[in-house]
């Protein structure tokens, strides 16, 4: 995803630094090791950014998780509905597992569609 660098997509889906793209913002970069899922370093070592603007800055996440939610939802009831042509209780069956299952993806991303609507990237501190 070298083509992506310096747009929000690509800070979006590789945890990245908003500002500067060069190091990821969690501490672990496996968000399925459960007791590490939303640990977030405190400042990006190459540009210095600080990643909590203020305190319980990350609690807007929550507004972008429903809308993520709904779409990851919505693809799999799709697939399992209508594709596979499974009975809706199955599908239902399928829907909540896979939700429960992508939970830890739908916060990593939530959180970081929240930090790059505040923060921009910036060519002279990717450097």
């Amino acid at each position: 995803m070298k083509f992506l660098k310096g747009t929000k997509i690509n800070s979006i889906f590789t945890g990245s630094c908003p500002v500067c793209q060069n190091e990821s913002m969690y501490t672990v970069k496996n968000p399925y090791n459960v007791t590490s899922t939303l640990t977030m370093q405190e400042r990006c070592s190459h540009c210095n950014t600080k990643y909590k603007i203020e305190p319980s800055f990350f609690f807007g996440a929550m507004y972008v998780s429903y809308p993520i939610g709904l779409i990851f939802g919505a693809v799999c009831l799709f697939i399992t509905y209508i594709l596979l042509k499974l009975s809706l209780y199955t599908s239902y069956v399928v829907l909540i597992i896979f939700m429960i299952l992508c939970l830890p993806i739908i916060l990593r991303l939530s959180r970081n569609v929240w930090i790059n609507i505040f923060m921009h990237f910036d060519k002279t501190k990717a450097l």
